[in-house]
């Protein structure tokens, strides 16, 4: 028999086939109105179960989305049944002789469409004999993967948003359901819908007879049928929480019975599944069988609550009790009794005097109806909080009218208030008047992670000890909280974090992205409602007890819908302990939460003052970690920490999501992500996965330890460092600072002070207390030719789950003070060693020789070709420094477009060649110095074409598509290169680098040379030891560092640039005997040493498919361009982290090192030649002279003028010319610059008819700067068509033409149709003066009038966009005059 929650659940097909249609139109007939409905306590059944005794499912099952289930029971809390309290108190399911695990060995069919599946396979008499066996939690398609390459259960496959089965973004598209054709080259054209079927035996304990028995399934994906001993049982459709059935009518009396469950990989539940993750079919969580008497407690709800003052505790139990008997239950109660954990551990003691009875009245056949009663702890309770997570264990007594235990049963609770307050500025902690967020009274920040469970052996099935593991992680990074994302995580999961303190965002398991925001989003679908408000409703029940879960989420990335609104009404109608969120859509939830703000954004919202923004905020996803990442982390906690606006938010995300995949040819295993499984593993999103802080292994990339550093809850600042004093700030909000806490002073990079102790205040920083210590060195003994820093260090006092004692958990460091006087000069420390430095001219080179060196010059390139000391060869077959300005893209480099422009401009193969002939001049020092002009210009430029999505299986970048040969007027670099060789071997290199053209966003600018392998060991005195850039090194401190290379660095799962470390003072190579050569800058630089060259990493999909290293390859750089995060949303790196091209000085030494001597040889100043640079401003056209020592007088000609004048002042160039520069003490070593005629204009924006605030400003047109752009506003409106922008060119100009620069990073907004109007005061506009049409192209396009036109304003006009689209944007814009 079958009965549905309501008349109004009639089932909305989506299956075509005739025969199905009649099937369930005869089915549904036949079924409703057959039992009358079940009584439910509280809170009413949810819609879309159904119940009956069907003989047999139907077969529309799967592909009817407002039928959620059959059979399956209401949602309930997680808790278990125990025989006794001793049981009760261990609360986990193991420890109760209730409770046994159906995991481990089971028979396994698996078939590539239902039509091919094993249709009779559940009946009892059927021979699975032949069938493989597998092990149960598993997802098939990764148990599938072979050694050889091959997949014997389907392929993972990884999709961002898309489902991966046929489907269009379309209002009602859903309705054509799963088993379309979909494109020939996708995974699912051969496997239209696979199946697993599943089967074992199990034997039901003797001593749970007469008890209820049911079978609990903690996940599968993403549908299934139940059967039992050939029963049809029922089915599930949401893949992420409990479902439960209650097996007992179908049980043998003796003996074994059968178990077997068909799994379909699509579903209409599949619509709803479209999280950016690994789609992976199968039973992969655990399953269960559990056992509860006839009278049972079915749901226990323990909701915490404080008094105003937060000392006095209570706990409002509610339990639904149901009735399975044949008769009514009378005179029932329920008692309860608190058991106290100890901290980070599950031993616990009773609470004397705090217990509760809840008396339960009749409750009748087949009836269920709920107790209360409120549990009161006054203060012999401890708050939770994730600073200090105390626990409790809530074990409760359901007796008979006699006083006998029924059912024991048990759950964890933890006393914690979860608030949203108005609150004053008088009662604020910054003086802000705000609605803020509230734990126990207090604002909390949440410093978090999203986090996806996977595990590149077992897919979606993650241990127990993973589990663990990665909450260990967790706490030893200091992050205190995560989003799970997107969908329920495994219950032990919620146990964990309740034990060890971690804020947890529990997300519904909801997302159908690929329908995006629109009309088409199934939230405004009628027929998904009840799927909609199950999947909530699942979650709440299911966690709705654990301390750790403060906060509920609707879903992600799912539309804004009115089945938002039934969530929402659902969840509140049952628990209003925890506010409610809802990415982007904020009117309809508690509080806000926007995904990827940039840092600007951020700022905005955390000052409080937009109207716009809904508080308290939380950053749902923020900081996107794909591949080297997370750029400017601590910028946003610099905004989020500077009000109580921003409660927090979380990374994306905690692990790179990858599945192990074997190469055919060589067997070797690789993490595998889109596109790497099979040619046919499509649609995907490429290295859309890999975004986490940790690899996939769960070992740390580069990242997780900036996290650490900005997550951490103690801020050090200095306040008199002469006189030692510093102060420490607790960012607790409940807790002392109870670590060891020890200080280090450091020399050079060198520790020379360890293990010290404060000096101050005896009494522990209480929380958000300041307390001013003292270090206790002596200031005026410090040296005053080196720079000295602090270390502070706050140790593990004692051992922790997660880490022993000692175990750094947060440091600081801070600069005592720098060098007041210079070191040697490298001239007077080398004049007196060896002989005069000796030179000879011939066969196109330069040698050079000293005592025990060689060092030989190609006048080609104007590079070192060769570098011997002693009989040790440093530097060999040409491969001497040469400027570079390229790195292997990283993720978020390709997320903002710039390795386009790097390829077009073939920036990658620099191609080197000396302007007329070398400068050579012997000094009288003995030293000897060589000058060339060099241009550096990529030979070839080219496309780069790789991409996520629809990646191909071994795809990555390449160098040879689109291929065109560079010429004079592409984009190149001139520099002028002095070297000084002095007589111990020391090369000194000192240059001056310009651009044809300037702020074009560069990788890197610098030198790579490549050393022989032998030099493998890697001494720096910079920040490390991990590797670092610009706008990710406040984890990193600047000490001397020793690696390995090829080992000291963190490979990513697809190569890319990587191993860089700022502010290095010098580095050294050396082999295994200590010698080799050490590389001092003459100020700071950039430095990396890796085994392969850019160009090698760039090419190779996987690290086992990067080629042999052929050498060393050293990079050293005046700058290198940080990471920013656009890989999703925030934006590329801060101007100030970019290296843009423009005029740039640089220096270095090579030195010998002998025997490990590198930070000796380091200790020196360079006195080299430094050449004068050469800048114009390209708004006014003045050039400005500039000399590295202000007292040298410099001379200068225009255009090779035989009468040089004296540089005295900026002089006017607009017009072009060739400037040659000199030293008037020094005339040998002549600079050249060339510029070209200034034929725009400078301009200032008068108006703009549009604009998107903070991304999208009109003055980005005018920036000189490619990467930024103007867009119309899109954010809280969209602005149509018409777009225009009024230009004031200062004073009357000859306009004879414009130039239009379309966004680089995207094409959207591209404009096609444009008009231009001058004007001569900006208000009286007359006819378009020009009018036309561009190309559908990045590139900058040139326009002239017919006729030149005078006036002071123009107005560009957009009229149309190349697609249609109502948005405008645009890089640059420039007026092409006289």
């Amino acid at each position: 028999m079958f009965v549905g929650p309501s008349s109004s659940n009639q089932h909305s097909t989506i299956i075509y086939k005739q025969t199905i249609l009649s099937m369930r139109k005869k089915s549904m007939m036949l079924l409703l109105g057959a039992l009358s409905l079940p009584v439910w306590a509280g809170v009413p059944p949810l819609g879309g179960y159904f119940y009956g005794n069907m003989p047999a499912p139907t077969g529309w099952e799967w592909q009817s989305p407002d039928s959620v289930a059959y059979n399956k029971q209401q949602p309930h809390a997680w808790f278990f049944s125990f025989n006794n309290v001793e049981e009760a108190r261990k609360v986990l399911p193991e420890n109760s002789t209730l409770w046994q695990s159906l995991d481990g060995e089971w028979r396994f069919h698996w078939a590539k469409n239902p039509e091919e599946r094993a249709k009779d396979f559940f009946k009892v008499d059927f021979d699975a004999s032949a069938w493989d066996k597998v092990q149960v939690p598993m997802n098939w398609n990764v148990v599938g993967i072979q050694k050889d390459g091959t997949f014997k259960y389907g392929e993972p496959l990884y999709s961002n948003q898309r489902v991966i089965f046929q489907h269009s973004v379309a209002v009602g598209d859903w309705k054509g359901g799963v088993m379309r054709t979909p494109p020939k080259n996708w995974m699912t054209y051969k496997n239209r819908n696979e199946v697993g079927s599943y089967r074992r035996t199990f034997t039901v304990p003797a001593d749970w007879k007469g008890k209820n028995i049911y079978i609990n399934f903690d996940g599968v994906d993403s549908f299934f049928y139940l059967y039992i001993n050939g029963h049809y049982v029922g089915f599930s459709k949401n893949s992420r929480n409990l479902a439960q059935f209650d097996i007992t009518p179908y049980l043998n009396k003796k003996g074994e019975n059968v178990v077997a469950v068909e799994v379909y990989r699509h579903s209409d539940g599949s619509f709803l599944e479209s999280q950016d993750m690994f789609r992976l079919p199968g039973i992969f969580r655990n399953v269960a069988l559990t056992a509860k008497p006839q009278v049972q407690v079915r749901d226990i709800k323990a909701i915490p609550d404080y008094d105003a003052s937060y000392t006095d505790a209570s706990l409002n139990i509610s339990a639904d009790v149901r009735n399975l008997s044949t008769k009514a239950a009378k005179g029932y109660t329920i008692s309860y009794s608190l058991y106290e954990n100890k901290l980070y551990s599950d031993d616990n003691t009773l609470v004397p005097g705090v217990t509760a009875t809840a008396t339960v009245g009749e409750v009748g056949k087949n009836g269920e109806l709920t107790a209360t009663t409120t549990l009161l702890a006054g203060n012999k309770v401890k708050p939770w909080s994730a600073e200090a997570p105390h626990r409790y264990t809530l074990v409760g007594e359901l007796k008979d009218k006699k006083g006998n235990v029924v059912e024991t049963f048990s759950t964890i609770v933890g006393f914690r208030k979860v608030e949203i307050k108005e609150t004053a500025a008088k009662d604020d902690e910054f003086g802000l008047a705000g609605r803020y967020y509230y734990l126990n009274g207090k604002t909390i920040k949440m410093k978090g992670v999203n986090r996806h469970e996977n595990n590149p052996s077992t897919g979606h099935y993650v241990t127990r000890e993973q589990m663990e593991k990665e909450v260990f992680l967790m706490k030893r990074g200091n992050i205190n909280h995560v989003r799970d994302c997107h969908y329920p995580d495994a219950p032990y999961w919620y146990y964990l974090c309740d034990k060890y303190g971690i804020y947890l965002e529990d997300e519904a398991n909801i997302e159908s992205h690929q329908y995006y925001y629109g009309q088409a989003s199934l939230s405004h679908v009628p027929e998904f409602k009840n799927a909609h408000v199950a999947r909530n409703m699942e979650m709440v029940h299911a966690t709705v007890n654990h301390p750790s879960v403060v906060i509920w989420s609707l879903g992600n990335e799912a539309g804004p819908g009115k089945n938002f609104v039934e969530c929402y009404n659902a969840i509140k109608a049952y628990d209003t302990s925890r506010p409610v969120q809802y990415e982007r859509n904020n009117d309809i939830v508690d509080m806000g939460s926007n995904q990827y703000p940039s840092i600007v954004q951020t700022q905005d919202i955390a000052s409080g003052t937009n109207p716009y923004y809904k508080y308290p905020f939380h950053i749902s996803e923020y900081a996107h970690s794909m591949g080297n990442a997370i750029g400017n982390l601590v910028d946003y906690w610099d905004a989020i920490e500077s009000t109580n606006f921003i409660m927090g938010g979380a990374i994306w995300d905690w692990v790179d999501q990858a599945i192990y995949g074997y190469d055919a040819k060589t067997g070797e295993r690789f993490w595998g992500y889109g596109g790497d499984f099979g040619d046919d593993n499509k649609p995907n999103d490429g290295m859309f996965c890999m975004n986490g802080v940790m690899r996939p292994d769960l070992t740390p990339k580069a990242q997780y330890f900036e996290v650490k550093k900005v997550y951490q809850n103690v801020g050090v600042k200095a306040v008199d460092l002469k006189k030692g004093q510093i102060e420490i700030f607790n960012k607790n909000y409940f807790e002392p600072l109870r670590y060891q806490i020890v200080w280090s002073l450091w020399k050079d990079g060198a520790c020379v002070l360890d293990n010290q102790s404060l000096m101050g205040p005896k009494n522990i920083v209480g929380p958000r207390e300041k307390q001013i210590y003292t270090l206790n060195y002596d200031y005026s003994q410090l040296e005053a030719g080196s720079e000295y820093f602090v270390k502070v260090q706050f140790l593990l006092g004692k051992d922790m789950p997660w880490a022993k004692k000692g175990y750094v958990q947060m440091e600081e460091q801070l600069r005592v003070k720098g060098a007041e006087t210079a070191a040697p000069a490298l001239a007077e420390q080398t004049k007196a060693e060896g002989k005069e430095v000796s030179y000879a001219s011939e066969n196109g080179a330069i040698s050079v020789k000293g005592k025990d060196f060689a060092v030989k010059f190609d006048t080609k390139t104007g590079a070192i070709s060769e570098l011997t000391y002693g009989t040790q060869h440093v530097i060999t077959d040409g491969n001497g420094p040469k400027l570079d300005a390229f790195r292997a893209p990283t993720d978020n480099d390709d997320g903002i477009g710039f390795p386009r422009a790097w390829f077009q401009k073939g920036l990658w193969d620099l191609q080197h060649r000396a302007i007329g002939a070398p400068t050579v001049l012997k000094k009288k020092d003995g030293s000897l110095q060589v000058s060339f002009t060099i241009e550096s210009q990529g030979k070839e430029g080219c496309n780069q074409t790789y991409g996520n999505r629809d990646r191909n299986p071994e795809s990555a970048y390449t160098f040879n598509k689109g291929v065109r040969e560079l010429n004079e007027q592409d984009f190149k670099f001139t520099t002028t290169q002095i070297y000084t060789i002095y007589r111990d071997g020391s090369v000194e290199v000192q240059s001056a680098i310009s651009a044809s053209q300037n702020n074009v966003v560069l990788p890197r600018l610098g030198y790579v040379m490549k050393l022989p392998t032998a030099f493998k060991n890697f001494e720096y005195y910079g920040r490390g030891p991990v590797n670092n850039y610009a706008d990710r090194k406040t984890g990193q401190f600047i000490e001397r560092h020793q690696g390995v290379v090829g080992e000291q660095d963190i490979m990513l799962p697809k190569p890319q640039s990587m191993g860089n470390r700022e502010e290095v003072r010098w580095c050294a190579l050396t082999d295994a005997s200590g010698n080799g050569a050490a590389f001092v800058a003459d100020s700071v630089m950039s430095a990396s040493a890796l085994p392969w060259s850019q160009q090698q990493l760039s090419v190779a999909p996987h690290p086992y498919q990067l080629v042999k290293s052929d050498g060393t390859y050293l990079h050293l750089d005046a700058k290198v361009t940080g990471l920013g995060g656009a890989s999703c949303g925030q934006g590329g790196p801060f101007q100030r982290d970019q290296a843009r091209s423009g005029n740039y000085s640089f220096g270095f030494a090579i030195r010998p090192v002998k025997a490990g001597n590198a930070a000796a040889v380091a200790k020196v100043s360079l006195t080299g030649e430094q050449p004068i640079t050469i800048t114009r401003d390209d708004a006014k056209g003045n050039v400005v002279l500039h000399a590295a020592d202000s007292k040298r007088v410099m001379m200068y000609t225009i255009n090779g003028a035989k009468k040089a004048k004296v540089y005295s002042q900026p002089f006017n160039l607009h017009q072009g010319g060739k400037v040659t520069a000199w030293y008037k003490d020094a005339p040998a070593f002549k600079m050249n610059m060339e510029f070209k005629k200034i034929e725009s204009v400078p301009l200032k924006i008068a108006f703009c008819s549009s604009f998107e605030p903070k991304e999208g400003d009109a003055d980005n047109l005018i920036d000189n700067n490619a990467n930024t752009y103007w867009h119309t506003m899109y954010s809280v409106t969209v602005a149509n068509y018409p777009h225009w922008i009024d230009f004031d060119a200062s004073n009357v100009k000859l306009m004879k033409g414009f130039t239009y620069m379309p966004r680089q990073d995207s094409n959207n907004g591209r404009v096609k149709e444009f008009e231009i109007y001058v004007s001569q005061d900006g208000k009286n506009w007359g006819n378009p003066v020009c009018k036309g049409a561009f190309k559908n192209s990045s590139a900058v396009q040139r326009v002239m009038f017919e006729k030149p036109v005078k006036a002071r304003y123009i107005r560009f006009r957009a009229v149309s966009e190349q697609t249609g689209q109502d948005f405008a944007s645009g890089a640059e814009f420039s007026l092409i005059a006289d």
